[in-house]
């Protein structure tokens, strides 16, 4: 009977230690891992792709040179980075359309939980070598592990070195810079997302919000060269009866969120008798 029992309390010891090294062990592992953490560089890790290196940031990489203020509307998220999507559209050939279409989704227009609380705008997980910080999130499986930023502008820089290193979204780049259809049906066929839907989607906020304008002033002639303003048709539209912002949009061929900009509706509500700014670019 003793030796049954001196036995047992000797394999229950020995399970118990088994126990604590392992967990000595992961604790280790944790600790290695944020020990490797540090500020992300955004003109770093493009030695293996190929760019164009007059798209760089400026240098020193400041932060501060891309002021972020708080996002409320789409609008305002395109307004506010914009200017960083056709920096990458001139370094790597994304579309800037697609880099903030992508953006928009991804991110819930800058507004999303993951977003907020990691400058991670494009929902790009640690996987294998990442060396920046990290923060963990529930996606498709509980705790995953994304990539967090010091700033918002380090997001959009990494997400393009994700797509330019590597091989399986290297066909995207034979395309035209600015066919942003071909691009968002290559980044679903490339395994980006699992949503089906996910091309038709980018494809919608293109169209939406008219983000080509983006890709042709990069095509056109690049940041710094100084474009001739647009010309515009300008004219005034009185609200009859039955009339909508939809109707309107669609018989002088503008975009609803258009209109909206040009008279400050919060809302689509019209009022009999409302006479709406309207305006046009003129065709050269």
């Amino acid at each position: 009977m003793t030796r049954h029992f001196l036995v047992a309390l000797f394999a229950t010891i020995f399970l118990v230690g088994c126990g604590a090294k392992k967990r000595a062990a992961s604790s280790k592992k944790v600790a290695t891992n944020t020990k490797k953490a540090g500020v992300y560089k955004p003109n770093t890790g493009i030695e293996d792709t190929k760019f164009n290196k007059s798209g760089l940031y400026p240098l020193p990489a400041d932060p501060g040179y891309f002021k972020a203020f708080p996002i409320e509307t789409t609008n305002q998220y395109i307004a506010e980075f914009s200017k960083i999507a056709q920096y990458e559209m001139r370094a790597f050939g994304i579309p800037a359309s697609i880099t903030l279409a992508q953006g928009i989704l991804e991110s819930g227009s800058g507004k999303g939980e993951l977003t907020r609380k990691t400058n991670n705008h494009f929902g790009i997980k640690c996987h294998t070598g990442w060396q920046g910080e990290f923060d963990f999130h529930d996606d498709d499986a509980k705790g995953e592990c994304f990539r967090k930023y010091n700033h918002p502008m380090f997001s959009f820089r990494d997400h393009s070195i994700f797509l330019a290193s590597r091989s399986r979204y290297r066909f995207l780049f034979n395309y035209q810079r600015d066919d942003y259809k071909k691009w968002a049906y290559g980044l679903r066929q490339a395994g980006y997302a699992t949503d089906k839907k996910y091309p038709q989607k980018l494809i919608a906020l293109i169209e939406r919000f008219e983000l080509t304008q983006f890709d042709e002033e990069v095509v056109d002639g690049g940041l710094e060269t100084i474009r001739k303003p647009k010309e515009y048709r300008v004219f005034t539209h009185i609200v009859n009866k039955g009339d909508t912002l939809y109707g309107i949009a669609k018989k002088y061929g503008l975009s609803i969120d258009e209109i909206k900009r040009l008279n400050s509706l919060k809302n689509n509500n019209l009022a009999i008798g409302q006479v709406l700014n309207l305006r046009k670019a003129k065709t050269r």
